[in-house]
């Protein structure tokens, strides 16, 4: 998969944040997923919509191993047509909604919040736009 979108940010990316991710589905493929990684590298969050299985499945990768999934089984996105993927973040969830349906809400499992560093997008379909805003500050710029 290809690194469509990264951003940094030193002061940490939760809780307050909001990513918005829009694109078009092109394939049958599962090449898309949104990682939000810690200072030391770790994914404390990953996310990733399988059409393969019509399900979305979020987990951590943390001390060199994967930790237990959780799989979301509300799927509206539809395959070959334009989406919408959004995540937030309060003190203790992330909440992920994608064509505006709720689909998973995932419990912090990496203190501090403040240590999430990095957000990256990776993806083999074609990406409209990529948003990260945290209180009123936007970082990046459209067209991604």
């Amino acid at each position: 998969m290809a690194l469509q979108f990264e951003a940094f940010y030193a002061g940490g990316l939760a809780p307050g944040w909001n990513l918005l991710v829009q694109g078009h589905s092109d394939s049958g493929e599962d090449k898309f997923e949104i990682n939000f990684l810690s200072e030391a590298g770790d994914i404390v969050f990953h996310i990733k919509p399988r059409f393969s299985s019509a399900s979305i499945v979020a987990n951590t990768f943390q001390g060199g191993r994967w930790g237990q999934e959780e799989v979301s089984t509300v799927f509206p996105l539809v395959l070959g047509e334009p989406f919408e993927m959004e995540v937030s973040s309060d003190a203790e969830h992330f909440h992920v909604h994608a064509q505006e349906h709720k689909v998973l809400q995932f419990a912090h499992r990496h203190r501090p919040l403040a240590a999430i560093t990095r957000v990256q997008v990776l993806s083999d379909h074609r990406l409209a736009q990529v948003e990260l805003v945290r209180r009123g500050l936007s970082w990046g710029e459209g067209g991604y």
